[in-house]
This record gives structure tokens, C-alpha cells and sequence, in this order.
């Protein structure tokens, strides 16, 4: 495990794009995984205002919430098209479907995809509670995209983002840890004191259901990006 320390949020999107630069140049990027919420944000404005070309890349997404359609502005899909897929022309772009009317025949269709375009960077974040997307404490190392009850730790962080009289989805659909692991690069991307417990349990070297961050300490290529020094 690599890490990379800088002072800003800004900084990290810059190392992150550089990664990614690198990457594209090599001929080694097709196929690329990515992740929401405000880590990602300056990453995203970064690589638009970039020369990077993904119009040879396909795009995965991690995660959905369930029961929001793809143009509600806090479904992660709206996110994405918000942030990058309007800007950047990517050649594919699969998000899972958080309205599909079979959820168990939704997860099998999104793992099938990501097994027919194995993944070649998966971009991650760290939740305050060690998770990685959606996957919560007491995820299975053997998890695939499946549908997940998000802990009210998650919630609580996540409701800012929603209005007074909304209601936030309290389900999702999330690819697997396994999902994730498949990746051949993983560029985690954490900011801020409140990801400090989170780090420190990955950094002590000991894998725990508890803390799912964990679980990249079996992964043989993780970049860690981070303005928490240790």
C-alpha cells in the first residue's frame, strides 16, 4: 500500500489525475470505477478542466440509493452526469438502477457487467464508520453488488445533502467488496479529521468485518491519498 500525503483536498485531486493521466498514457486504463460525494467533487473538476480524453473508457459507478429516480438531484446518477458525464464524453457509463423493479435481478446485472469489463482503477472513498461504498460494518469479504441497509451512522452523514422535507433513502444498491477487489488499482481518496479513525484502523494492519476499509489490506495495488499525516 502506497500513500500519498498532501495539504488540500485540491492537491489530492491534482495526484489523483495524475495517476489517472499516467495511466491512460500507458494504454493501461479502459475500464474505469468511480465514486460520489464532496471527496470526489474537486477530483471530477480537475479532470474536466483537464486534456485527458475518456472517450475510450467505460465508467462504473459503485453505488445507488434505492427508491429516487436517475433525475432526482441526489441520486448518485444525476451526481455523475452533474459533475462529469456532461462535461467529459466517456465511451459507456453504467450506474446501477435504484428503481428497478427486481432489485436481486438488478444486482445480478450489474455484477454480469462488471465481470464482462473487469475494472482497471476503482476510485474509493472512506465513510467515518470505515465503509466503503455502501458496503457498512459486518459486510462480507465475499459480497457482490447486492442490496444494503445503510447503518444510521451513513444516514446521518448523507441527510445533510437532502432538503427539510425530504426523506433520505435508508437502502442502496452497492457493488461487493469482492466486486471492488476485482479492480487491478485502488486510488482511495480521504479528507479530513472525522476519516482519521477510519485510516488508523487501516493503517494498524489488522483486517476486521468491522471496519470494511480493512479489507483493501488483501488488495496487491492500493494508493492511499490523504491530508491526515501518520
Amino acid at each position: 500500500m502506497q500513500t500519498i500525503t498532501v495539504d488540500s483536498k485540491e492537491q489530492g485531486a491534482e495526484e489523483i489525475c495524475n495517476i489517472v493521466r499516467g495511466e491512460l498514457e500507458a494504454g493501461r486504463l479502459h475500464v474505469l470505477g468511480l465514486a460520489t460525494g464532496s471527496t470526489m467533487e474537486p477530483v471530477y473538476e480537475k479532470m474536466v478542466s483537464s486534456n485527458l480524453d475518456f472517450s475510450d473508457v467505460t465508467a462504473f459507478n459503485l453505488d445507488e440509493y434505492i427508491g429516487i429516480p436517475a433525475d432526482h438531484e441526489n441520486s448518485y446518477a444525476y451526481y455523475m452526469k452533474k459533475h462529469l458525464f456532461s462535461k467529459k464524453p466517456f465511451k459507456q457509463t453504467y450506474i446501477e438502477n435504484g428503481m428497478a423493479e427486481d432489485l436481486d435481478a438488478e444486482c445480478v446485472r450489474y455484477e454480469t457487467l462488471l465481470k464482462e469489463n473487469p475494472l482497471d482503477i476503482q476510485f474509493l472513498g472512506i465513510g467515518e464508520n470505515g465503509h466503503i461504498a455502501f458496503n457498512e460494518p459486518g459486510t462480507s469479504p465475499e459480497s457482490v453488488t447486492h442490496v444494503v441497509e445503510l447503518t444510521q451512522s451513513t444516514i446521518d452523514v448523507n441527510s445533510q445533502y437532502f432538503s427539510e422535507d425530504e426523506t433520505m433513502p435508508t437502502t442502496a444498491l452497492t457493488m461487493g467488496i469482492s466486486s471492488i477487489m476485482q479492480a487491478k488499482k485502488l486510488i482511495v481518496a480521504a479528507f479530513g479529521e472525522k476519516k482519521r479513525a477510519a485510516l488508523e484502523k487501516l493503517y494498524a494492519g489488522e483486517i476486521s468485518t468491522e471496519w470494511p476499509v480493512t479489507y483493501l489490506l488483501d488488495h496487491p495495488d492500493v494508493t492511499v491519498i490523504t491530508d491526515q499525516k501518520f
